[in-house]
């Protein structure tokens, strides 16, 4: 995958995590430290007796019932219908929890759009030998979003089982909201299709201009009955709430999927940490929630203008700013070879101490079930996860490098 990859190469030249000369813009995570008007760091735990022992494979109901009314409270006021401890699985990070939800899949095929997530990759491959994954590509012209005609006529073309989307979209940081999210709610209604929504960037949400969004966005909002509509939405608290090395994650979702994902967790993984779960609880309480992701999205759209500010100083094309996420998905064509070819580009910023992460890795394709995008040798995937000061670093950086081949 791209990240493992790029930090494999970086630590044969001497990064590891915490360096201070190294800027790693093509992290995965947030900045975990302080950050502007966001609560104090959750940093201690008292270990109860009970917590040396196994616990539920699906959650205890206490975390299960937070993260159910953090749902409602955020997304579900007034709706006829409301999330319970009964709609929720919890599980140690995210991709175990889409490797669970994989795994309750009947056979047939399954959609996912392109360029998304890198390990769908090997998530889909794992389970080729029962489903057919459906590739679903998309441009720079379309924006790179699947219009919700496009996903309907793609769910009856393919007769889809399930689609899969990370949303905001991990790498390119566009969003499907409002009324298109509610047309893709409503398509995979009407054609009994569900979706698997990857929500983990929920709260990275911003303005059109780069101003700070009023709050977070998720599919949550336009499911009408929470037994009946198909869609399952997985979150956790490693990029929201900054807190990647809890490893916490949940699905939300009909209580009888939610129930064949637990009995698919008792097979692969046995359950999440107990201590984990007990955290997790106080960082959903709604005040502290509210604190955090409000300074989430304060901290983030300053960061996001200063790397798109930098970037196209630097000649490089950020024509589809991004509306949540906390990556700029950008076009290097411009640039003099051999800095327009991203993989020389990834190799020359290494030399730098600069961590990129080439547009090739994005290009899902479990089993090569189709062409390699050969496009996305041009694209490049820029993280502005580290603290402000990491990110100022690694533009100039990147701007010394240019600048010195063309002296």
């Amino acid at each position: 995958m791209g990240v493992i990859y790029v930090v494999a190469e970086a630590v044969k030249l001497g990064f590891r995590n915490g360096h201070p000369d190294w800027c790693n813009l093509g992290q995965g995570q947030p900045e975990i430290g302080p950050i502007p008007g966001s609560p104090t760091r959750l940093s201690w735990i008292t270990l109860e007796p009970h917590d040396h022992a196994y616990g539920p494979v699906g959650g205890i109901d206490e975390l299960k019932e937070a993260v159910a009314a953090h749902y409602n409270r955020l997304y579900r006021q007034g709706a006829d219908t409301m999330y319970k401890k009964e709609n929720v699985s919890i599980a140690s990070g995210g991709r175990l929890m889409l490797m669970r939800i994989l795994a309750t899949l009947g056979e047939g095929p399954i959609g996912y759009q392109v360029p998304d997530y890198t390990a769908y990759e090997d998530m889909l491959d794992y389970h080729r030998h029962r489903v057919k994954p459906v590739p679903v590509p998309t441009t720079p012209a379309e924006g790179f979003k699947i219009t919700p005609d496009r996903l309907g006529k793609t769910m009856v073309k393919e007769k889809l089982r399930a689609f899969l989307m990370s949303n905001p979209c991990n790498p390119t940081g566009q969003l499907i909201r409002d009324a298109e999210l509610k047309a893709y709610v409503n398509a995979g209604r009407k054609n009994k299709c569900a979706l698997i929504m990857d929500e983990f960037y929920s709260h990275f949400i911003y303005g059109e201009g780069g101003e700070v969004a009023d709050g977070p966005v998720s599919a949550a909002s336009h499911v009408k009955i929470v037994e009946k509509d198909q869609v399952i939405l997985v979150d956790g608290l490693t990029k929201s709430f900054r807190y990647p090395g809890w490893r916490l994650g949940w699905a939300v979702g009909p209580s009888e999927i939610i129930e064949n994902i637990n009995r698919a967790a008792s097979a692969i993984d046995g359950g999440p940490s107990l201590p984990a779960q007990r955290l997790a609880i106080k960082a959903l309480e709604p005040a502290r929630a509210d604190q955090e992701t409000d300074a989430v999205r304060r901290t983030f759209a300053r960061k996001r203008n200063l790397m798109l500010e930098g970037l196209r100083g630097l000649g490089i094309e950020c024509e589809h700013e991004p509306s949540g996420t906390f990556y700029v998905w950008a076009n290097i064509k411009k640039l003099k070879k051999p800095f327009n070819d991203a993989d020389e580009f990834f190799r020359a910023a290494l030399a730098k101490k600069v961590m990129t992460v080439p547009g090739r890795f994005f290009d899902v394709n479990p089993g090569g079930v189709k062409p390699v995008n050969k496009d996305l040798k041009h694209w490049v995937r820029f993280s502005f996860g580290p603290p402000e000061a990491k990110v100022r670093m690694g533009l100039e950086r990147l701007e010394e490098m240019l600048q010195a081949e063309e002296e």
